[in-house]
């Protein structure tokens, strides 16, 4: 018997499955490898919303828990991960200076967000009003993660690759077992894909698709990531990820012309050098209708759980997803109301 079947082996299975072994259970990983939003992910990590100059929901927390994590997982996979870069937000007033000054300001954003601005000094950027700096980002290389993580689970025989039957799960209070595997419980991490699980597919998980560009631009020699209505981050070697589209009604991972068009008009709204297109990615996101993760167990067994929804932000959110979900099934600890399932049951009622 195991302690956890995983399905899904993305960056939120991933990340369950090494909360459950650091904690010194057994798992299985099961993954079809069909569709994961995580290996076309930008993989950024950013602790304010942009947008409105918002802290991001217990991102320090977040933060504090992610930093090891992915360090822990570097050490343990020998593979580069965590990318720490400043994030350059660029400016485009007067007006947008001085809104980024007044964040800058409060309490709660004063350590991630520079007093002064950054003077543009690159001629290949278009950033007449400077830049602010935004301090503790960086990326994540989930698609490297994927792949290694994915081979050190098959040398010690604790994945299987294969889509899963939800038909030959046999379940009660007290385990589940899967096609002759015994499992003390299961944990459902399967992202968009969650809408094929009759345990959880009432859930209003609403998926969006996201396309991304790599490009390849000799002469930019910018190091930072780059906010200006796209994102650019540089992946090294004169490449950059260019992104990302938001599709609410496409649900394939077909890439397409118009999330093409739509990625050169910014990159071209930004950057005024020649570059050349390496390659277009698209996958769906696990979003979720109010921007919440789903986290929690099913009405049918308490040994059936889920790990979803980590949308955009899935890099900070998946460590401390995991560590909640974790400790709810073995100790007890009641989930926070803002990512637990049981708040669609209240709506309902």
């Amino acid at each position: 018997m195991v302690d956890y079947i995983i399905v899904g082996s993305g960056l939120a299975g991933i990340c369950f499955a090494e909360t459950a072994l650091q904690a010194g259970k057994s798992i299985l990983v099961i993954d079809g490898e069909k569709r994961s939003s995580s290996q076309v992910a930008g993989g950024m990590y950013n602790p304010v919303v942009l947008k409105r100059f918002t802290e991001v929901w217990k991102v320090r927390e977040q933060l504090d828990l992610a930093r090891p994590f992915f360090k822990a997982l570097e050490e343990k996979l020998q593979v580069k991960l965590d990318h720490k870069l400043p994030l350059y937000r660029r400016l485009m007033s007067v007006e947008e200076q001085n809104n980024w000054f007044e964040a800058s300001d409060k309490p709660n954003l004063s350590a991630y967000l520079a007093s002064e601005l950054v003077p543009n000094k690159n001629n290949g950027v278009k950033a007449a009003f400077s830049f602010g700096e935004v301090f503790e980002t960086g990326y994540v290389d989930t698609a490297l993660l994927i792949s290694s993580y994915r081979k050190y689970l098959q040398q010690r025989e604790m994945y299987l690759h294969a889509d899963f039957d939800y038909n030959q799960l046999q379940f009660d209070n007290e385990g589940v077992v899967y096609k002759n595997i015994p499992a003390k419980n299961i944990v459902f991490a399967e992202g968009y894909g969650m809408l094929e699980n009759p345990f959880f597919n009432d859930l209003p998980l609403d998926g969006t698709k996201g396309e991304l560009l790599i490009v390849r631009i000799p002469q930019l020699n910018f190091n930072e990531i780059l906010k200006a209505g796209v994102f650019l981050i540089p992946i090294g070697n004169d490449l950059y990820k260019v992104g990302a589209t938001y599709d609410w009604n496409d649900k394939s991972d077909n890439i397409t012309v118009a999330a093409k068009e739509e990625l050169l008009e910014g990159l071209r709204s930004v950057v005024n050098l020649e570059f050349e297109i390496v390659e277009q990615i698209a996958g769906v996101r696990p979003t979720v209708k109010d921007r919440r993760p789903l986290v929690g167990r099913s009405k049918e067994s308490a040994r059936i759980h889920l790990l979803n929804g980590l949308g955009t932000r899935g890099v900070l959110l998946g460590p401390f997803l995991a560590k909640y979900l974790f400790q709810n099934i073995e100790d007890g600890v009641p989930l926070d109301s803002n990512i637990s399932i049981e708040r669609f049951d209240k709506k309902k009622g």
